[in-house]
């Protein structure tokens, strides 16, 4: 079964960084892609970033220029999170989508379907003024 297991996160003041971890267990696709959603409270899930394991990057345009998306060598990703705002204070899921249309399709990061995406447990990031 597919894992995905997110290290990082926490709380930090206006204009602080953060770094976020994710690593998927158990996938045996050697083609992957992957991102991070978020989503703070009475507002609706917003996707972040995306990288698949060609180093394609995607942003919502929220984050461009203060959030980088990287992969490392196994299954796994880093968001380096730079000149955090309150606006940016939400639960941060980690997600993979085995179709890969999350990180080939045109637009910001978004959920294209159900079938073959898979979630983590998500990890609460809070940006204090």
């Amino acid at each position: 079964q597919v894992q995905l297991t997110e290290s990082g996160g926490g709380s930090v003041q206006t204009g602080g960084s953060l770094r976020l971890s994710c690593a998927a267990s158990n996938y045996p696709g050697s083609r992957w892609c992957m991102g991070w959603f978020r989503q703070a409270p009475g507002k609706e899930r917003e996707g972040v970033a995306a990288v698949d394991n060609e180093g394609r990057v995607k942003y919502a345009n929220s984050v461009k220029g203060r959030f980088t998306i990287s992969h490392g060598a196994a299954r796994n990703m880093v968001l380096q999170m730079s000149s955090l705002t309150p606006e940016d204070t939400a639960m941060y899921y980690c997600a993979l989508d085995d179709s890969r249309l999350l990180c080939v399709s045109d637009g910001p990061p978004a959920v294209t379907g159900t079938l073959g995406w898979y979630w983590g447990q998500g990890t609460q990031v809070n940006v204090s003024s």
